[in-house]
């Protein structure tokens, strides 16, 4: 994980994602991936072991079907069209090589106060403090593009200084027009984000968009590179 004063995009170089890379991602995400643990306080935190992969976002934004689809199971995540249903932090482990962590989602205006402080300094403190986290990918519905809950989210990855890829989910609604058009906006606006890495990735768990690749870079991380 990035220290404090992570450097600034540029000097963050793009994996290329060769065809290599494209069948390592292939070959660890088709492997045996079970269900870890589900924590909804610090105490409940799984010890720090595997390198992890946390995906954040939105309620409702995809984040269990996205880790469906990379891991090629149509249950291994649970997914509900009531947003703000999963309030803990789930850990998977992926072949024994990577954790996989589905977060809570946020923005969700119909729960508490008390609950929503609860969640925040819980998602804080794991960022923080859970030293094998080495990439966050922040998911963002492609038809609606950055909203201010994203933007805070951003904010507390970067001074957590936690390297993170935005990730479209359901960018299949979009002509490929538009969705070259967010991608471009989403770029535009990470430039001022220390801890994100520079490219956007467009998604798609239904039609398979955009899984391989993000596959093969997950991937890249859990052989350490």
């Amino acid at each position: 994980m990035a220290g404090p004063g992570a450097a600034p995009n540029e000097a963050l170089p793009e994996p290329g994602w060769t065809d290599e890379d494209l069948e390592a991602g292939r070959v660890l995400f088709a492997q045996e991936c079970r269900f870890v643990a589900a924590a909804a306080t610090l105490e409940q935190l799984p010890p720090d072991g595997l390198p992890e992969i946390a995906f954040a976002g939105r309620s409702n934004v995809g984040k269990s079907s996205l880790v469906n689809a990379l891991t090629g199971r149509n249950t291994l995540a649970r997914t509900s069209n009531t947003p703000g249903r999963t309030r803990q932090l789930i850990f998977f482990d992926l072949a024994g090589r990577l954790g996989l962590v589905d977060l809570p989602g946020y923005g969700y205006a119909q729960v508490s106060k008390a609950e929503s402080a609860a969640w925040t300094r819980l998602l804080t403190a794991y960022l923080q403090g859970r030293v094998r986290l080495q990439r966050t990918c922040l998911l963002v519905d492609a038809r609606h593009g950055l909203k201010d809950s994203d933007r805070a989210m951003m904010t507390r990855l970067d001074k957590a200084a936690v390297p993170y890829r935005i990730v479209l989910t359901k960018a299949d609604k979009l002509s490929e027009a538009a969705r070259r058009a967010a991608l471009g906006e989403i770029e535009a606006a990470l430039k001022t984000h220390p801890a994100a890495r520079p490219a956007p990735l467009a998604t798609s768990a239904l039609k398979g968009l955009g899984i391989a690749e993000l596959r093969a870079d997950l991937a890249l991380l859990a052989a350490g590179q």
